[in-house]
């Protein structure tokens, strides 16, 4: 990869509480721009999200990872990041990105890591994540022999909770999209059907990983509301 003059930068955080783990999002902003500094690039854009989905497809559910991309291409420039793990822990994600013709930058591994050492460092972070689930699940498995009462038997209370995650997780994707829509307004673009194609235009998809139509952009605006 080739000395870049500019980058944007992305950062993201998970929905479970991330932020205390040395991996929030002034942690990875400081990374980014110290190493920014160091390598006399300037931070063109920021773009910061919090994670709504995991695994290959995943990037159809992170709005600002589809705008920091096409931000980066637009401009001819990488998208620089504090630790590959803020991309994913997945390796067919991480070839997913790759094939976008569009390079990233991992700020703790440096510029000089071809693709090749990006899929090992890729892969050995799936396998982390694996182990941790087997783990967890080893551990669960222990309890229950033990006789601990996992989980609730109450069918609808687990629906209420279900809810309630599948409530938050469209919060979270509505507070990424609406600086994006904010953005194109601020641009002159006032109608829905307009803003919908301006969305589809910049790659960006909805929260099924649909394209947007007026109805979906007005969800979005009245979610992300502030309470009267």
């Amino acid at each position: 990869m080739k000395p870049a003059d500019t980058a944007i930068a992305y950062i993201r955080v998970s929905t479970n509480g991330q932020g205390k783990s040395g991996l929030g999002i002034e942690a990875q902003r400081a990374a980014i721009v110290r190493f920014a500094e160091s390598e006399g690039i300037a931070l063109a854009a920021e773009f910061v999200e919090v994670e709504t989905g995991k695994g290959a497809d995943a990037i159809a559910k992170r709005p600002q990872l589809a705008a920091a991309l096409a931000a980066a291409k637009k401009a001819g420039c990488p998208v620089v990041v504090a630790k590959l793990d803020r991309l994913a822990r997945d390796v067919a994600f991480i070839s997913n990105l790759m094939s976008r013709q569009i390079p990233f930058i991992v700020s703790e591994l440096g510029v000089g890591v071809d693709s090749f050492m990006l899929h090992i460092y890729a892969a050995l972070a799936e396998k982390e994540r694996a182990m941790i689930s087997a783990r967890t699940k080893e551990a669960l498995a222990m309890a229950k022999a033990r006789g601990v009462t996992l989980g609730n038997p109450d069918l609808a209370l687990a629906q209420q909770r279900s809810q309630e995650v599948r409530g938050a997780h469209a919060d979270a994707f509505a507070q990424n999209v609406r600086p994006i829509i904010d953005q194109i307004r601020a641009s002159g673009v006032s109608s829905l059907r307009k803003i919908a194609e301006a969305l589809n235009a910049r790659g960006i998809a909805t929260a099924r990983g649909g394209v947007w139509a007026a109805t979906q952009v007005r969800d979005i605006l009245l979610r992300t509301e502030p309470a009267s």
